[in-house]
């Protein structure tokens, strides 16, 4: 039995590998979608890699109750009102780019405790990247430790933004009157976490995300020395299931940038 006070990372690790051999690749392209209730698709996989990973976690940490995107909000509730340790799963983000043929989809599963996010790792099977971290003691990318990065000006930054997200007004201005470089959206939340704290950009703006969506990928951001908030520049709740925007940059002078100008233009912009 392992002590329930550690979690054997690389084993962690390879169930994400495991999971995306059996299930994701080999579905990739080839099974169906339906809509869920709220509008976004869900197929088979994302079923089955939720199956797959809670019954392999249970197996090995049976003290350590897993909470994934594919449960009932109820049950998700629950969960977290009344277990201070948990898992957090979303087994297939990107599921539409997953259905469509577009390359880009991850799994990301969080250790939370008391504080927040303890352990995360995110799993990129296209490009076999694995992202890690451990609070307070830096994140990796397929084990090499990732680093704060200098990002240029404001008006000279290429970042993401999820348009579809955010307020009407907010997507309207910065459409119009763009105040950076060039954006990007990529369809999956787990990867731009993860690729921005890489430095493959300077900023992630989106409207709405479930904890799932962030809970891995904000402490890996947060281990390579980036900030994050709300667009309102509220802190993000590590253990609410509520919809919230983000604002990130790997740059913390970026992000004062932003807030600067989000303040200035929008000062109610999005919650």
């Amino acid at each position: 039995m392992i002590a329930q006070d550690r979690i054997d990372d690389p084993w962690v690790a390879e169930q994400l590998q495991a999971c995306s051999a059996k299930i994701l690749l080999p579905g990739y392209q080839r099974v169906s979608s339906a809509r869920k209730p709220d509008g976004s698709i869900v197929t088979s996989a994302d079923l089955d890699s939720q199956q797959f990973l809670q019954e392999r976690l249970a197996q090995r940490y049976p003290d350590i109750p897993l909470l994934g995107e594919e449960m009932s909000a109820s049950e998700q509730q629950t969960l977290l009102a009344t277990r201070e340790r948990l898992w957090c799963l979303d087994p297939l983000d990107g599921t539409s780019n997953f259905a469509a043929g577009v390359p880009v989809f991850g799994i990301s599963l969080a250790l939370l405790d008391s504080a927040g996010t303890r352990q995360a790792w995110i799993y990129d099977p296209m490009r076999k990247d694995l992202y890690t971290a451990i609070r307070g003691d830096g994140a990796f990318l397929n084990g090499q430790r990732l680093h704060r990065r200098e990002a240029p000006e404001l008006r000279a930054a290429v970042g993401v933004v999820d348009y579809k997200r955010l307020t009407h007004a907010l997507a309207l201005r910065l459409v119009t009157q763009q105040p950076f470089h060039s954006q990007r959206n990529f369809g999956s939340c787990v990867l731009e976490w993860s690729w921005l704290a890489a430095g493959r950009y300077h900023f992630y703006l989106h409207g709405a995300q479930q904890l799932w969506d962030r809970a891995a990928g904000s402490l890996i951001l947060q281990e390579a020395g980036g900030q994050m908030s709300t667009l309102d520049g509220a802190a993000l709740d590590p253990r609410d299931l509520q919809k919230h925007s983000v604002l990130a940059t790997l740059d913390p002078q970026l992000h004062v940038a932003w807030r600067d100008y989000l303040s200035a233009e929008f000062p109610k912009s999005s919650a």
